[in-house]
């Protein structure tokens, strides 16, 4: 069978993923955000953003197959079919989903057996630190994906949470997979649920901690009173991909520990 040789990767996960397997050597075009690992940028050219992509660039590079990630980048997928491209988008948006992209982004490359050993070490880490951390008194947790509209995190974020020793506090909001359906409208609402951390993670721009804390009625939050509000840099926790089950998951544990 021939396998794919020539791989775009439209998302930084799975550069991360072949990167970590040793099949870096297949990737012959990137997204411009991708920062993990630090490598890439200086190494592979830079052919789409997000929701944006060189498609004359990628036509060049002849790839066997572009890989990239949910329906923010269905447009970007559609062009590239109609120019006779193979193109798999993944949509993971839990814990065993990432899980499961490493694997059958391996198995699709015939490299199924590195990356099942590393997809098993990965999740072996995970289980490790969720039975380390299984707690009974656990902090109260509230995740801001972005600070305007007020956007709480995602599945896989609050998952992460808990497995951390922590507790999101809108868990029903995060098996929502568009942001537009974890949009804070009402401050109230996180005030209400009294949250003993606030941890942002403002996709491209810089955590405020002073802002978030001067919201209106905000003083009132333990966390806001505690100074208990901390930053992860969206590349390690927003990328569904190694980075979330590894720095990710490292930083919520250490946030956690503070309180």
């Amino acid at each position: 069978m021939n396998y794919p040789q020539r791989i775009v990767c439209l998302t930084e996960e799975t550069t991360e993923t072949l990167y970590a397997i040793g099949a870096e050597d297949r990737i012959v075009g990137i997204s411009g955000f991708t920062v993990r690992p630090e490598r890439a940028r200086k190494e592979k050219p830079k052919v789409s953003a997000f929701t944006s992509a060189k498609i004359g660039k990628i036509l060049e590079l002849k790839p066997d197959l572009v890989v990239g990630f949910s329906d923010m980048q269905a447009d970007i997928a559609a062009e590239l079919v109609r120019s006779g491209v193979a193109v798999h988008i993944f949509n993971q948006r839990t814990v065993a989903g990432i899980l499961s992209m490493i694997r059958t982004l391996g198995g699709m490359l015939g490299l199924a057996d590195r990356t099942d050993a590393y997809t098993q070490e990965l999740s072996d880490r995970v289980e490790r630190i969720r039975a380390e951390r299984a707690k009974v008194n656990r902090p109260r947790v509230y995740f801001e994906e972005w600070g305007d509209p007020m956007i709480t995190g995602i599945g896989w974020v609050s998952e992460l949470i808990g497995i951390a020793g922590g507790e999101d506090i809108f868990p029903e909001r995060a098996a929502e997979p568009g942001a537009r359906e974890r949009i804070i409208e009402n401050s109230e609402d996180v005030i209400s649920r009294q949250p003993d951390i606030i941890i942002g993670s403002w996709c491209g721009r810089k955590f405020r901690p002073g802002q978030v804390a001067e919201r209106h009625g905000w003083g009132e939050i333990p966390a806001v009173r505690n100074g208990h509000l901390y930053e992860i840099k969206s590349p390690f926790i927003l990328q569904p991909g190694p980075a979330a089950l590894t720095d990710g998951l490292e930083a919520l544990c250490r946030i956690i520990d503070r309180v």
